[in-house]
């Protein structure tokens, strides 16, 4: 029976925290990857693709992301799809993250005036043109603070993802817990991880949204 000291307990649970950073950040990139067409898409105004992408949003919205993740671990399996656990959590995790992105985002764009748009027309601009060159860059104001925020939603999110076998950083402390009997000091040493994972997130997100509101006072 091997003993473990408290350096052995910092270091697993360091070593699977690196693997809820990854996980986090392969879901924002993929979240990105998938959110950006589709509020280009809505913006396009058309119906059926707006309908098709507000079902898409609160189907990922409404049920719980520990649902989700078991759909796509144990569903995909169903097709005879041998999928792994990170696979699986990424792609669960890719897919919250974008329906939450789609509408911070398409919020963000939509609570620039109208004018702009308008103006831009005017000016000779076409919709993409319009879209990069004039709204973009003031729609990252607004949007930014909210998106940043949301990431600590996604790294807590990723805790889910022990639930399918995959090891990072609760999961991690469950393990070391049926082995060394600590509960307190296993648990306490997770929840100190994720504080520190998420509350500079959260700092920089309320700073973030001070300096916009004074700048949008200004």
């Amino acid at each position: 029976m091997t003993t473990f000291t408290d350096w052995d307990i910092l270091r697993n649970l360091l070593l699977a925290a690196r693997w809820t950073l990854l996980l986090s950040l392969t879901a924002f990139f993929g979240g990105t990857v998938v959110a950006l067409p589709l509020v280009t898409i809505r913006l396009t105004g058309r119906r059926w693709p707006n309908r098709l992408i507000r079902g898409y949003i609160e189907l990922f919205q409404g049920t719980p992301l520990l649902m989700q993740l078991f759909l796509v671990f144990f569903g995909v399996a169903l097709f005879g799809v041998d999928v792994s656990p990170w696979t699986a959590a990424s792609l669960a995790l890719t897919f919250y993250t974008s329906a939450f992105l789609v509408d911070i985002w398409h919020g963000s764009i939509k609570a620039l005036p109208k004018g702009q748009w308008e103006a831009s027309r005017c000016l000779g601009l076409n919709f993409g043109q319009t879209l990069y060159r004039v709204v973009l860059p003031q729609a990252l104001r607004i949007g930014i603070a909210p998106t940043v925020g949301f990431a600590v939603q996604v790294v807590k999110g990723t805790a889910l993802a022990s639930i399918i076998g995959f090891v990072e950083l609760t999961k991690a402390g469950t393990i070391l817990n049926n082995v060394t009997y600590q509960p307190f000091k296993v648990f306490g040493l997770v929840a100190l991880g994720y504080f520190l994972m998420c509350y500079p997130l959260s700092r920089y997100s309320k700073s973030l949204e001070k300096k916009f509101n004074a700048a949008h006072h200004h």
